[in-house]
């Protein structure tokens, strides 16, 4: 593919990725049509659409990760200062922060790119369920198989929504356990593919990495985001499929159903204990 300095283009990139109709114009950005860009991007220069260069990029991906940490100490103290009840500031520390995690990159491509649907592949067809059901088994299978090779390396282990789910048990009320089974199963899938597979993949796309080394750095963030060395090979086995899906089927309508598939059995335990 051309680079940033490089011709401007006429048309929508091929199904590899490589700019067609060149012109002898120059750009100083990267197009919409870079190497590796969303499904989305093709389909609305197919209509016509004369899309924006995407001023978005790495920064981004990295102030969306940098904001839902401090959101998340800031809620952590300003919370218990303010006294709130175990599971309000359970639930409220787990959603607030994905103000920032999904929230900024909704924003950022909105107002520097074309918008979220269009520049990070944020729609839903028939195909990606589909896709998205086989991906999330394989996600639970190739995780499950880590988690008992751990399990008998390590012993018994938990996870961290397991041991929130355990607090809200013991404080009540039910609602708030169901509220957080909901964040786990939808919440989480939506706002961590949105920051991972779709902004921080689309960033390192658009820079002109392989695809092999985007799957492999998004994959590596993802699971240290969580926070649970423990856990680390497990995500990493998880997170490798959600990012061969972004890959496959150029969108995050996949990956988000194969996220929700796989927390699902999480999730359904934490309502039955």
């Amino acid at each position: 593919p051309s680079s940033p300095t490089t011709t401007a283009t006429d048309g929508c990139a091929g199904p590899d990725g490589m700019d067609q109709h060149l012109s002898p114009v120059l750009r100083v950005r990267p197009p919409a049509d870079y190497r590796g860009c969303p499904l989305t991007v093709d389909e609305a220069l197919a209509r016509g659409r004369v899309l924006r260069p995407p001023r978005w990029g790495i920064p981004d991906a990295l102030i969306a990760l940098l904001g839902f940490v401090l959101l998340s100490i800031a809620v952590a103290i300003l919370g218990t200062m303010a006294g709130l009840p175990l599971p309000v500031l359970l639930v409220v520390g787990i959603t607030v922060p994905w103000l920032a995690l999904a929230g900024w990159p909704l924003l950022t491509t909105s107002f520097q790119g074309n918008g979220p649907r269009i520049d990070l592949g944020l729609s839903l067809t028939w195909r990606d369920l589909g896709w998205g059901l086989i991906g999330g088994v394989a996600a639970l299978v190739a995780g499950g198989t880590v988690a008992i090779v751990l399990q008998s390396l390590t012993g018994e282990f938990n996870s961290a929504a397991g041991e929130i789910g355990e607090d809200l048990r013991a404080e009540g009320p039910m609602l708030a356990l169901i509220v957080f089974a909901l964040c786990v199963a939808i919440g989480a899938p939506i706002a961590e593919e949105i920051a991972f597979r779709g902004m921080a993949y689309n960033a390192l796309a658009k820079r002109g990495l392989h695809a092999a080394w985007v799957i492999a750095i998004t994959t590596v963030a993802f699971s240290l985001f969580h926070l649970e060395p423990i856990r680390i090979p497990i995500l990493l086995a998880s997170g490798l499929i959600l990012g061969v899906l972004r890959w496959q089927t150029r969108g995050l309508g996949a990956p988000i159903v194969a996220h929700a598939v796989n927390n699902l059995p999480g999730a359904a335990f934490l309502l039955v204990g």
